[in-house]
């Protein structure tokens, strides 16, 4: 009998892709080619195959949820938000600790957002996570960027028509004072932004499949903040349905060690990893 299997396609959008030069538009305003803001090496040919495995597979997915990272122009981990000490702009990948900005050696463009920006690094740095990034602006909501790449939006839409059942979308991100690398929590919850909370329906949804195959961008990025959080919070603790499809998802360029050290945490937490293909053929044999 078949087991319920969810698709988990965790920011598949076309700032992450290296895409050839073919796949990006031209801007109609300046003329100039479209191109990725924040490309991971490998993703546009991990999302190939991650739609081709959607294309082939259709049958034993019994559903699929994609989220989008989503973010306004304005945030603290984008770099024009920030200023140094002496007014100068903060160049994109500008590591920010709590420590340079209590000292000065940054600050808020906004000087109302001191305080606020103050908080956060300290809430930050305390859960141990993660230290501030100011990654260049992407996926700004409404951009061509923050749209799905292309191949893996017509494999969902075509499952959609299969099937007759919608693809479930899910934003994260545009809270503008946390980052939110987890699709599941922001980094820093904010208690009067409820988008920035543990999300308890979409782990309970998730929780009611047999089967959740993983895949996405980027595999030391938002693929590892999420599926730490599945391993943490997933209400059923049964974490041997969590599988990563490992030749489907990519590490942000000089972060490689911390995507294989995941990978390996993960394994050693029960987690199966498998290509797309030894996945495909793993649902077929075990719906007979």
């Amino acid at each position: 009998m078949a087991r319920p299997a969810e698709l988990l396609i965790i920011d598949a959008q076309n700032d992450f892709c290296d895409l050839p030069e073919a796949w990006c538009p031209i801007d109609p305003l300046t003329g100039t080619r479209l191109a990725p803001a924040l490309p991971v090496p490998g993703a546009h040919a991990d999302l190939l195959r991650l739609a081709g495995f959607i294309g082939g597979a259709a049958a034993l997915i019994d559903g699929i949820t994609v989220t989008l990272d989503s973010h306004h122009r304005h945030d603290i981990a984008h770099p024009g938000y920030w200023r140094t000490g002496d007014g100068a702009a903060v160049a994109p990948f500008t590591t920010i600790t709590a420590p340079q900005l209590r000292a000065g050696a940054f600050r808020p463009a906004l000087a109302a957002e001191q305080e606020r920006s103050q908080r956060y690094l300290d809430a930050l740095e305390a859960a141990g996570r993660y230290t501030l990034m100011c990654w260049p602006v992407h996926c700004q909501l409404g951009s061509w960027g923050h749209g799905l790449h292309a191949a893996v939006l017509s494999a969902c839409n075509a499952w959609e028509d299969a099937r007759h059942s919608p693809v479930r979308v899910v934003g994260k991100g545009s809270f503008p004072w946390s980052e939110h690398y987890s699709a599941l929590m922001a980094e820093v919850p904010d208690p009067a932004d409820p988008g920035t909370a543990l999300n308890r329906p979409l782990l309970d949804r998730l929780d009611r499949a047999a089967t959740i195959l993983i895949a996405g961008e980027a595999s030391s990025h938002c693929v590892k903040a999420t599926v730490e959080h599945l391993v943490e919070y997933l209400p059923s603790g049964r974490l041997g349905r969590l599988w990563l499809l490992t030749d489907c998802m990519s590490p942000v360029a000089g972060f490689e060690p911390q995507a294989a050290a995941f990978i390996d945490a993960m394994r050693g937490r029960g987690l199966p990893t498998l290509t797309h293909g030894q996945a495909a053929a793993r649902l077929r044999q075990e719906a007979g």
